[in-house]
């Protein structure tokens, strides 16, 4: 037998040994070159073939074993344990018969192929993040002394130093929200779903911008309210039209992006921030204000949170965008009152937060490598958003806007295009797109789709899409579209 490897040996983008040995014998299960209660190679045997000790297929087998993917027999050895799936074609290829709403989109850019490319999805590619600050944040906490950081719940309202830190940080942006004014969260979809419960019940009427973020539509959807979309601007929602919903249906929650919105890119202006809160204020209107782009902007936009006091706003965020998706964390900013209520909502729902989290988001947030990530994103950003632009409109693709910052890029597609039907073409492909519809309340944004120009550097973007868009163009009979908002 060659020379073997101590099993801690990392080999690059493959894992630690035992990770690879563990990984073979799930192909092997998988692919069923292992029958069902088939018996798995000796130790002995398995560890000439791959090359390595055998404490490390010790190991391997002993992972598997725990997982329940294979089962020891004493003095016989081991064998694979559940009884396989039937195996079918169609989990194999991409879901191009399923309808293209707001889980489409989401399923597919969480559960995509390992190849797959997706200027659909909302994030920035993992290389883009702030890797080493995060790894230094996870030594220091393997290095803390209290075990209670390790092993205890969390508190009900959160880790007290980060949401102090949250709390000069919004100082800084301008508004007072005193530390026992902030609620931390697992990420910002749950931030959210918890506004939901304590605002609004089934059937109660809850506006957003139409085209808004198709997460807003998934989660509205599962808290059964009917939802009201109010045209998009680039400055803001249209306000006449927002009055006019407010006087016809009366509804008692407005949720929106002022800063960078998603998916249009645009910011709000001063003029619409105080209208729209006097608005809020006749009708009785609570506002959440998703803040989760903030730390793209170079000029920061007016917040609602802001001029309003956190008295009718109700200002949510997280760090997946800038941070990491990994380990959730989001917070809550809002009056008193509605904290007391949110937390209990918090505790019913989810027990308590997640401490882990918190620190590791804290250890990152208050490192001096983070500014530094941030504002080297940005140049990045910028960089990305000027090289997209003109790669689209090639195409015949047309920005809505040329947003100040972010990574969102809202655009009309040429010649009445479908973007459903570009997005099927396009993911037979593995390229996963995000039409406009999917973010469209009132599904008038038949012809516009949104880009991520962080996922727009691989080549195989504008050549996929151009071959769909030609093939969405061969099809007949369809009637104009309306315009992007």
């Amino acid at each position: 037998m060659g020379s073997t490897v101590d099993e801690h040996t990392d080999f690059a983008g493959h894992g630690t040994l035992v990770e690879r040995v563990m990984a073979a014998i799930r192909q092997r299960i998988a692919g069923r070159s292992l029958p069902q209660g088939g018996k798995l190679p000796s130790i002995r045997s398995l560890a000439e073939t791959m090359q390595v000790s055998k404490s490390t297929v010790v190991e391997a087998y002993e992972r598997l074993a725990a997982e329940g993917v294979i089962r020891s027999k004493p003095g016989s050895g081991f064998y694979g344990a559940a009884p396989l799936a039937p195996l079918s074609l169609a989990e194999l290829a991409p879901r191009l018969d399923r309808a293209v709403d707001p889980f489409w989109v989401l399923r597919l850019s969480l559960e995509g192929r390992p190849d797959s490319v997706k200027p659909g999805c909302g994030w920035l590619p993992g290389s883009w993040m702030p890797e080493e600050e995060i790894r230094r944040a996870l030594r220091g906490l393997a290095r803390v002394r209290d075990e209670t950081a390790l092993t205890d719940y969390g508190t009900p309202l959160g880790l007290a130093p980060l949401r102090q830190f949250l709390s000069r940080r919004m100082a800084e942006q301008g508004f007072h929200a005193a530390p026992d004014r902030i609620l931390l969260t697992d990420s910002g979809t749950q931030a959210i779903d918890l506004v939901c419960r304590m605002l609004v019940k089934p059937g109660d009427v809850v506006l957003v911008d139409d085209p808004c973020y198709f997460n807003f539509l998934a989660l509205l959807r599962a808290h059964q309210v009917t939802v009201i979309g109010v045209p998009h601007t680039p400055g803001g929602p249209d306000l006449e039209k927002f009055e006019q919903a407010l006087a016809a249906h009366r509804p008692g929650l407005y949720i929106t992006n002022s800063g960078l919105h998603n998916p249009t890119g645009a910011s709000l202006s001063i003029g619409t921030a105080h209208r729209l809160l006097k608005l809020a204020e006749q009708y009785g209107l609570a506002i959440v204000e998703d803040d989760i782009f903030a730390d793209f902007e170079t000029e920061p936009a007016p917040r609602l949170a802001a001029l309003d006091g956190l008295e009718r706003v109700v200002r949510i965020g997280s760090f997946s965008k800038t941070l990491s998706a990994s380990f959730r964390c989001g917070y809550i900013a809002a009056r008193p009152d509605w904290i007391e209520t949110l937390t209990d909502f918090r505790i019913a729902t989810g027990f308590s937060s997640n401490r882990l989290s918190e620190e590791l988001v804290l250890g990152v947030l208050g490192a001096s490598g983070y500014r530094r990530h941030l504002e080297a994103l940005k140049v990045r950003l910028a960089k990305a958003m000027a090289a997209t632009i003109p790669r689209l409109q090639a195409l015949g693709i047309e920005p809505w806007i040329v947003p100040k910052a972010g990574m969102l890029l809202w655009c009309r597609l040429p010649h009445d295009l479908d973007a459903a039907d570009i997005a099927r073409h396009a993911l037979a492909e593995n390229l996963v797109l995000a039409p406009g519809n999917v973010f469209s309340p009132s599904q008038s944004a038949e012809g516009c789709m949104r880009f991520n120009v962080a996922q727009c550097t691989d080549e195989r973007v504008f050549a996929v899409l151009g071959r769909a868009m030609e093939r969405a163009a061969r099809r007949d009979g369809r009637g104009p579209l309306e315009a992007c908002p």
